[in-house]
């Protein structure tokens, strides 16, 4: 049986260092408001954390995607990488972005969603192909191109690396759901 126990739990703030006092000061006064998820490990290194949460920080509130289909990117992210706090966090997300309920179940189960919007598939395969293939044929490249325009595009491939990086640092970390919460897998 594998030990379930978060490697790497939340750091006491009279434990911390000054670098590490320093990061978990500057993302609390930012939009997120507190430490916790990703950040709880990154903190073992505080400049990782600062450069990584900045990049966040424009890619969850900033970037040129439309929030219903970046919610969606991260749920496939999520999904991709096995991540049950990152979906714990968007799934709610993404239905009050406007995701339907259906889809995001769909996404969970590993299926591709049907019905789905148009758009909403776009993104789907964009996210799906360059999780698994490592690359994105010419045809959804072509198809996210149109949607979304260069920049969009770019930073569909920065949501899917970025929420990447937090999938595999908690997943190596082991960082657990909040108490009651369940894992969608």
């Amino acid at each position: 049986m594998t030990d379930e126990r978060d490697r790497l739990p939340p750091v006491p703030r009279e434990a911390m260092t000054p670098e590490q006092q320093r990061a978990a000061d500057e993302l609390v006064k930012g939009r997120r408001g507190a430490l916790f998820g990703p950040f709880v490990p990154l903190l073992r290194s505080p400049e990782l954390l600062d450069r990584a949460q900045r990049l966040g920080e424009y890619l969850r509130y900033d970037s040129a995607l439309p929030t219903r289909l970046r919610e969606l990117a991260i749920l496939v992210t999520a999904q991709h990488f096995r991540q049950a706090f990152e979906w714990h966090v968007h799934a709610p997300a993404g239905i009050e972005a406007g995701l339907a309920a259906g889809t995001i179940a769909e996404i969970a189960a590993g299926r591709r969603p049907q019905p789905v919007k148009a758009d909403e598939a776009v993104i789907y395969d964009f996210c799906t192909e360059l999780h698994t293939r490592h690359e994105v044929r010419d045809e959804t490249y072509a198809a996210a191109l149109a949607l979304l325009g260069e920049r969009g595009v770019v930073d569909l491939c920065g949501v899917c690396g970025y929420y990447g990086l937090l999938a595999l640092v908690m997943n190596a970390a082991r960082t657990p759901l909040p108490e009651g919460a369940a894992a969608p897998w």
